[in-house]
């Protein structure tokens, strides 16, 4: 009972740290700001992640594309290795480092999102990913650990969980994926939310 008190109250003081980080918040408006920004342009929102960040990048992913809050219009957000027979085929002919670059070379364009998913912030296939997207005129949002690892030289928004343990970074990561996915919809899609409730009142 004691370490599962622990575990709460550990993951509690991370987010607390978060939410008087006035900086870090303010690069999670910025980054809300930033995936509006491209939606509105035609843009599309690319995730990235490995093991437990991969179900984090497909879970970000499907919020925008499906729905969060309130129905409305999809939004044209994907995760990079939902395709497994992509995965691993490139993976096998080219190096599993190649994976997400390769893919965002075909699917991405000039203007949209990439979001990188990395508790060490040192992936060396998102790392890749970043290279191309730097290339390609792709903007980056990075959810990271304390340190930002190898990612924090790589441009684009920071958003480093004050944390070095894995299960506590990856818990608010959801937590500020969440929150980017809120203002992202509320931003673009108030007036229909409030219909909505009006609809049901």
């Amino acid at each position: 009972m004691n370490r599962i008190q622990e575990s709460i109250e550990q993951s509690i003081a991370v987010k607390q740290q978060i939410l008087t980080d006035a900086a870090l918040m303010q690069r999670v408006a910025e980054a809300a700001s930033l995936i509006e920004q491209s939606l509105h342009q035609g843009g599309k929102i690319h995730f990235c992640g490995n093991g437990g960040s991969a179900a984090d990048a497909q879970h970000l992913a499907a919020e925008l594309s499906g729905r969060f809050y309130f129905d409305r219009p999809p939004l044209n957000a994907e995760a990079l290795h939902c395709n497994t027979s992509y995965l691993t085929a490139v993976g096998n002919d080219y190096g599993y480092d190649h994976v997400f670059s390769r893919l965002l070379r075909g699917t991405g364009r000039r203007g949209d999102v990439l979001v990188g998913i990395s508790t060490s912030g040192n992936s060396r296939n998102i790392l890749e990913a970043y290279r191309v997207a730097q290339e390609m005129g792709i903007h980056i949002v990075s959810l990271t650990g304390q340190t930002g690892g190898k990612m924090r030289d790589c441009g684009g928004l920071l958003l480093n969980v004050p944390s070095t343990d894995t299960p506590r970074i990856q818990e608010s990561h959801i937590m500020l994926g969440h929150i980017i996915c809120e203002l992202v919809e509320t931003a673009m899609f108030g007036g229909m939310r409030n219909e909505e409730v009006r609809s049901k009142e």
